[in-house]
């Protein structure tokens, strides 16, 4: 459980150690301590007249961790693990303990005159000489619990000081300026996108200033279309008229500790911004203060991720004395996505790690927000006087390089979605709320803020808003989907690409159908078709079951290069038979004889792999004969006998382990592994293979004494022994059947993608080969794990396929794409002619060259084989087939013309072509 840790860079150049107590944090429960309010400050402090402020050196390094839990503190070095002695930074339960320690030391003096928060002491008096005593009996009380303080930080005998965000002072308690210093220190705006920009900031507080409209005239005339931008004593007026009025109450309310507390953070390229809220007693969310300040040179080459995160860390530390140790979450709310998942991360630089450290008292959540909705801390973090960043040139690329993706995306598409919208019924609601959205009642309005209109559309998120149009929606899909630059991408990625300019209501799930749907997808990329188990029947008791295979290309040992392995599929007893590879029929006979046989008799059926040894004639007749039933594994899936490809793995792996460098002697060591494969408890029976077989275990520790005394089998009935241990281990194979789920299963008639992994393919690389073919119909259930399908005649293999290499085929029922298969053109003569699209491969018949010829707008399954000659006058098609196939073939000396199927007897050539394939 030692946490990782490591060292950061100090100010003063010196190392801090950092430890990572996340996972230690995750399982510790929470311990909260109440901290200082305001409103019993206000009571407390108000008739002090002098105030010393003290700070307590080495905070949390001052308690001692319980003896005994010292190793939850645990982290690893290189040198070796250590622990800490004291509560280190980081602890999740830190402040509160600390919290609790100082108020238990000042107990009988707070509220009386003094005011501890953290590491912070607050001494106050009505005059000097009561102060005196009560700063002594501070001081008194830190020494005798050996806590120091730091003399830069200490201030004594003042008759003003700043603590808790609060100034405090012998007139009482005011607003720190500190809070409103970024509203107050805002320069007058020199452009009309600076008006905008401060107006925006003050229209979220518009609700509690008094006539605010008519305060905010002169600013808002300013930002009409022709008004020339003039900035007199009158605007001037206005702008510090608004920026008093949202800096004071009721605007700005005082922070209460016992309710969630809200904070909004922003990062432009040279500044931060931030907003600090609560509810107030009206319901709604009052600032409590502003932050905005500058980033220095070095912040400003800081990625947008880091200046985003380092809002909310300078944000939650400027406001500590506020935040640290809440009981409540803050939420904090960023508009940059990725920051959500910053708490969770794995990997830090040593940047993060000090923020971390920073923040680990703090107990916040990040949320994600768009930048529409944080418009307050985007104005701060905005404000013109912070200057700006010169734009760096950039490249654009040319439009036609989109050519087929977005350049039809034009001002005609939109015109479509706007007469759409026109039609829909649920989209003219929403244009009618939110072009009146100002005359709306406050709690009505909300609802409405992520809508807006723009060029006559309606848009959600700054999103064009798509009604519920069919056309509309597929063309987007098909777009975004099936396009090569698209390049039919899976759910997530779609469901980006299109969700960057676009939304409507279902938006995901009709994604996740129509790419669950694409055959081109289905076709090319894998599947994953996870089916459980399906073993074969348990068998009654040992040896009336067994599966046999060979491990072959060994090196020789002893004049052996394989082994023959044979397994009881009851009991799971193996015995592993040194042989040769080229072993045939008669001989595994003979060996099966000699090592099997003899010792368990013969069984009722066996399992094996399709090899030509184990599916010969003679092994068939000899089956026969003696009534044993074979079975076979199916195509190309040897899953279906997993017990010998389990038990092969394990055998290789023992051997592994054991036998010499040049590997030449590992038949001397088999009769051993046999010994402790068959010794060993197997999880299916629960049971080792001599127990489940014998019924007791061998002697093989020669390290163990002998019991004195030994049951003898006078002492009970074997029969009645065995009996109970076969039907143990037959229970614990069937318990271990009920855990797996029920398999899925296909009906005859179904079509089914194959998997074409190990078949064979005339094009150059299976690489770039389609993953699958099909579709095939299922013509037969062989079992439910195996089924026969109607293959052509072309597909040369066995036609029987377990259900891993097949997926079902997911038809199209709810977009109905568009099949953009153009008419023959009539000619003049009557004659139907189709367009080629391009040559897709050759091949040579009878010394005549062929084409395989796309036909625009037609499916491959469409593709016809064609003569050469056809096509030697067009001179763009064979350019491009050059082009994409360099070496391909070309007509010669042919007089062929386009694709110009002639009305034969009532058909066309592409029919006759298509009839013939």
């Amino acid at each position: 459980m030692a946490a990782p840790c490591f060292y950061v860079n100090k100010a003063d150049g010196g190392l801090r150690l950092v430890v990572d107590y996340r996972k230690l944090n995750a399982i510790t429960k929470p311990y909260r301590f109440p901290m200082p309010v305001q409103t019993e400050l206000l009571e407390q402090l108000k008739d002090a007249k002098i105030f010393s402020k003290m700070d307590i050196r080495w905070g949390f390094n001052n308690i001692r961790i319980r003896e005994g839990d010292e190793w939850k503190t645990a982290f690893r070095t290189r040198w070796g693990t250590y622990e800490t002695l004291v509560m280190p930074f980081g602890i999740i339960n830190g402040p509160a303990y600390f919290q609790a320690y100082v108020n238990d030391i000042f107990k009988d003096l707070i509220g009386v005159n003094v005011v501890v928060y953290m590491d912070d002491i607050l001494v106050f008096s009505r005059n000097r000489e009561d102060h005196i005593k009560h700063v002594r009996e501070v001081l008194k009380r830190l020494r005798a619990n050996h806590l120091f303080l730091k003399p830069h930080k200490c201030h004594f005998f003042t008759t003003e000081t700043s603590f808790i965000g609060i100034v405090i002072s012998p007139e009482g308690i005011s607003m720190e300026k500190e809070k409103v210093k970024a509203i107050l220190e805002w320069k007058a705006p020199t452009t009309v996108k600076q008006v905008q920009a401060f107006l925006g900031l003050a229209g979220f507080y518009r609700r509690w200033v008094e006539n605010f409209s008519t305060k905010a005239k002169p600013l808002t005339e300013l930002t009409r279309k022709g008004i020339k931008f003039k900035w007199t004593e009158r605007e001037e007026k206005a702008f510090q008229d608004i920026k008093e009025a949202i800096t004071k109450e009721p605007v700005l309310i005082h922070p209460k500790p016992d309710e969630p507390y809200i904070l909004e953070t922003d990062a432009s390229g040279v500044a931060l911004g931030a907003v600090l809220s609560q509810k107030g007693d009206d319901g709604r969310l009052h600032p409590i203060a502003y932050l905005s300040q500058s980033f220095t040179p070095p912040q400003r080459n800081y990625d947008t991720y880091d200046k985003e995160l380092l809002a909310i860390v300078h944000a939650l530390e400027h406001w500590r004395l506020l935040l640290e140790g809440t009981k409540i979450p803050i939420t904090v709310y960023t508009d940059h996505r990725n920051l959500q998942y910053w708490q969770e991360a794995k990997v830090w630089n040593r940047r993060h790690a000090r923020w971390y450290l920073l923040l680990a008292s703090f107990n916040y959540q990040i949320v994600y927000r768009p930048g529409k909705m944080s418009e307050k801390p985007d104005a701060l973090s905005r404000r013109h006087d912070h200057g700006d960043i010169p734009i760096e040139p950039q490249i654009m690329i040319a439009p036609d390089k989109f050519i087929g993706f977005m350049a039809d995306i034009s001002s005609s598409f939109l015109d479509e979605v706007r007469e759409a919208q026109k039609e829909d019924e649920t989209i003219r609601v929403l244009w009618e709320s939110v072009s009146n959205k100002e005359e709306l009642p406050p709690s009505v309005r909300k609802e409405f803020r992520r809508y807006e209109i723009k060029n006559g559309i309606l848009e959600y998120d700054g999103k064009i808003y798509i009604p519920d149009d069919r056309d509309l929606r597929l063309e987007i899909l098909q777009r975004f989907h099936d396009s090569p630059i698209a390049g039919h991408q899976g759910h997530a990625r779609t469901l980006e690409l299109i969700s960057r300019e676009y939304y409507w209501p279902g938006i995901k799930a009709q994604v996740n159908r129509y790419v669950d749907t694409c055959e081109i997808c289905q076709r090319s990329k894998g599947h994953k078709q996870s089916i459980p188990h399906k073993p074969l029947p348990i068998p009654e008791k040992p040896w009336e079951d067994i599966a046999y295979d060979f491990i072959v290309k060994l090196p020789k040992s002893n004049g052996y290069d394989s082994i023959l392995t044979v397994i009881d599929r009851f009991s799971r007893q193996a015995h592993f038979i040194p042989c040769l590879e080229s072993t045939n029929a008669e001989e595994l006979a003979e060996i099966f004889i000699r090592e099997v046989w003899k010792l368990h008799g013969t069984p009722k059926t066996t399992v094996s792999d399709r090899g030509p040894t184990f599916n010969s004639q003679f092994l068939r007749a000899l089956y026969k004969g003696l009534k044993i039933e074979p079975r076979f594994s199916t195509a190309y899936h040897p899953e279906t006998d997993g017990i010998s490809e389990r038990t092969n793995q394990w055998v290789e792996g023992f051997l592994r382990t054991f036998c010499n460098y040049r590997q030449d002697d590992w038949t001397k060591w088999l009769p051993i592994a046999e010994f402790c494969h068959n010794n060993h408890v197997n999880s299916a029976t629960g049971q080792t293979a001599f127990e489940t077989v014998y019924g007791t275990t061998p002697r093989w520790n020669m390290l163990k004494e002998d019991q004195e005394e030994r049951d003898t089998p006078a002492a009970y009935s074997m029969k009645e022994k065995m009996k109970k241990i076969w039907d143990e281990a037959k229970a614990s194979m069937e318990l271990h059947r009920t855990l797996e789920k029920p398999s899925k299963e296909l009906k005859v008639g179904d079509k089914v993608w194959l998997l074409l992994t190990n078949l064979s393919s005339k094009r150059p690389t299976k690489k770039l080969d389609n993953r699958k073919g099909g579709p095939f119909t299922i013509t037969e259930k062989i079992s439910s794990h195996a089924y026969r399908l109607d293959l052509p005649k072309t597909i040369r293999v066995h036609n029987v396929f377990h259900i891993n290499l097949l997926s079902p085929v997911t038809e199209d029922k709810d977009f109905h794409r568009k099949q953009v298969k153009p008419p023959p053109i009539i000619t003049e003569e009557g004659e139907e002619e189709y367009e080629v699209d391009h040559v897709v491969n050759w091949e040579w018949r009878n010394g005549r060259l062929y084409y395989q010829i796309r036909w625009k707008g037609y499916d491959p399954i469409e593709d016809t084989m064609e003569r050469a000659e056809k096509f030697a006058e067009m001179h763009d098609l064979l350019a491009d087939l050059r082009k994409r196939l360099p070496g391909a073939p070309m007509p010669n000396d042919s007089k062929g013309k386009t694709k110009s199927n002639k009305q034969k007897e009532g058909r066309s050539i592409k029919q006759e072509a298509n009839e013939g394939k």
